[in-house]
């Protein structure tokens, strides 16, 4: 084998844990009645919650947004009927689990009511076609005519609109408003913009399919509603463009303006405690500063072995030269992966079930998507892998392959497959299964960072340069909380993240726009950026307080974590060592000290 083999110094759990792997853990079944009937229950309530999501799947309607509420505050009700004492301790984890996940799902509701508030000015017949909805729904019967009627003034209304949104923006840039009837102007900012027109394209495709599910079954509602719906659908696409391209500028173009929706310190907070970190946001700034301070270290004594004086960044840049030519990039991502595998198996790191080891594979990401996953990405059962194509510009053609070279591709292999996402969430879909809907990015993300830290201390790294190129990412996770948390704070603007990554961490541009726009594009939680660190964070004190517990093998623990599902570490704590937990229990376990040594 080509790795150069550091002993790992023994990892030991709790002696209940190991005596309990080859019975009831390993066969994840409740031990209490009780316990049982709770994963009845969540069982149960994931259905019902899916049912109504499906049946009610307009996110700017107040009565799908009131239904949902309703099965949230009945669970809570619920709860109260469970005999909090008769469960086992996994059943009182999925206690708390269920407890903390209904607060969080409330808490959601409440921030989307209060942007549908913000949106409402611009989007006033969202109301009116979520009503059709709704009685097409109810199967009840239409008065064609009327429907005619209503749908062939909502052109007017989008007219009218955006008349008052231009009079808006000359009464801010300062020229004289032009009069727009008898309505006021509405200050649009770009972030707003943005949002409505995601929500716009929302309503027209409910209208459409509304007009399609009678369309050529009942000749009469054709015959009246076809022409105003057409004028309604055209208007409606006309509005949603005219908000993202010219109110908030994001015309899906490589220099489009980034426009994110920070959420503010309250809800960081409440999110926060969701996930069981009991940290406020400045305190996880602070722990990923005094980690960034680490890795510049490493980085500077990488640099001396290479022959840079400690000058890192130099050392960075020969690094990113070392990248293969085109069309070997997957060649080189196969490689490293089965490089990977054999290492921990070697090592007897952690169990791969053989059929997780036999179901994975490589898609190259097209150019078009390389502008929000300018690296890699797992997608279940294969890994997205990037690398420049023949209609990029010759300058972002460079930048991705300096930005993929062979060693940041060689940590980044082992984080989407295995020993990280593939195998993780191989298990996670066996295991536990229903814990599925508590998941998250604190273990997900979590426990892959956790083995790229414990990789690097073993001396999985070979060379001083494909230490750099662990040690990148690395720096590149602190990097993530540091800006991604400032920016919810309303502390760091976009390009001000973008710059960040590009003079501290050593981005290429191109890498670092794409980083930041999936950061602030709304398409995952506010904490995910930073879960990855906090997350690895929090594996590598848990493993440090079991190792001093007790006796176990490095791959038992692994294996043992891999046993509950992708829920908080706290929790998944509170199984391996068993912590006394009530039903009022929050989180409180200080995994990491800021300014600490």
């Amino acid at each position: 084998m080509r790795h150069a083999v550091v002993l790992l110094a023994m990892c030991v759990v709790p002696v209940h844990i190991t005596a309990r792997l080859a019975s009831a853990q390993a066969d994840n079944l409740p031990s209490t009645p009780e316990s049982v009937a709770l994963v009845d229950r969540l069982n149960d309530f994931e259905a019902d919650r899916r049912a109504l999501s499906s049946f009610y799947p307009m996110s700017f309607d107040g009565p799908s947004l009131d239904r949902l509420e309703r099965l949230y505050r009945e669970s809570q009700a619920g709860l109260g009927s469970i005999d909090f004492g008769a469960l086992d301790q996994q059943g009182r984890i999925d206690y708390l689990l269920f407890r903390t996940h209904l607060e969080a799902q409330l808490d959601e509701l409440a921030l989307s009511r209060r942007r549908l508030d913000d949106m409402r000015p611009l989007v006033p017949f969202a109301d009116t076609v979520a009503a059709l909805e709704r009685e097409r729904v109810a199967m009840r019967s239409l008065d064609y005519a009327a429907v005619a009627s209503l749908l062939d003034g909502l052109e007017a209304e989008v007219k009218s609109l955006r008349e008052r949104i231009e009079q808006g923006r000359k009464n801010r840039d300062g020229e004289p408003a032009e009069p727009a009837g008898d309505t006021a102007a509405l200050g649009v900012s770009p972030v707003l913009a943005n949002r409505a027109a995601g929500l716009v394209w929302e309503v027209r495709r409910t209208l459409d399919h509304w007009y399609e599910y009678r369309d050529g079954f009942e000749p009469e509602f054709g015959w009246w509603v076809k022409a105003p719906r057409e004028k309604a659908s055209a208007a409606l696409e006309e509005y949603a463009k005219y908000l993202a391209e010219t109110v908030a500028g994001v015309k899906g173009e490589d220099d489009d303006p980034m426009i994110g929706d920070p959420i503010g310190p309250e809800k960081l907070l409440g999110d926060l405690r969701a996930e069981w970190i009991p940290y406020a946001p400045e305190e996880l700034i602070e722990i990923a500063e005094k980690e960034f301070a680490y890795c510049e270290g490493e980085m500077r004594a990488a640099a001396e072995e290479m022959g840079l004086g400690g000058d890192w960044k130099a050392a960075l840049g020969r690094v990113k030269e070392s990248y293969v030519d085109p069309g070997e990039q997957d060649d080189l991502v196969a490689f490293l992966a089965q490089e990977a595998i054999d290492y921990v198996t070697e090592n007897h790191l952690v169990t791969i079930p053989p059929l997780c080891e036999e179901l994975w594979r490589l898609e190259m990401i097209p150019a078009r998507n390389q502008r929000y996953w300018p690296f890699a990405f797992y997608g279940g059962n294969h890994m997205g892998v990037a690398y420049p194509t023949s209609d990029m510009s010759h300058e972002d053609k460079l930048m991705s392959m300096r930005g993929n070279n062979r060693h940041f591709t060689r940590a980044v292999v082992h984080h989407e497959l295995i020993p990280g996402h593939h195998l993780q969430g191989f298990m996670a879909q066996r295991e536990r299964p229903y814990r599925r809907m508590f998941s998250t990015p604190f273990l997900g993300e979590g426990w892959c960072l956790y083995w790229e830290l414990l990789l690097y201390d073993r001396g999985f790294p070979q060379t001083p340069e494909d230490r750099i190129g662990m040690l990148f990412w690395r720096m590149h996770r602190c990097a993530r909380i540091i800006v991604s948390l400032r920016f919810h704070l309303g502390e760091m603007a976009p390009q001000e993240m973008v710059d960040f990554l590009v003079e501290r961490v050593g981005h290429e541009r191109f890498g670092a726009a794409s980083e930041v726009r999936r950061y602030i594009g709304g398409q995952y939680s506010p904490l995910y950026q930073c879960a990855y660190m906090v997350g690895g964070l929090q594996l590598r004190a848990l493993a440090a307080e079991v190792r001093a517990a007790g006796r176990a093998t490095a791959q038992e623990f692994h294996d043992a974590v891999l046993l509950q599902g992708p829920i908080p570490v706290e929790l998944i704590r509170a199984a391996l060592i068993e912590t006394p937990l009530t039903a009022e229990s929050e989180s409180g376990w200080r995994f990491a000290e800021p300014g600490g040594p």
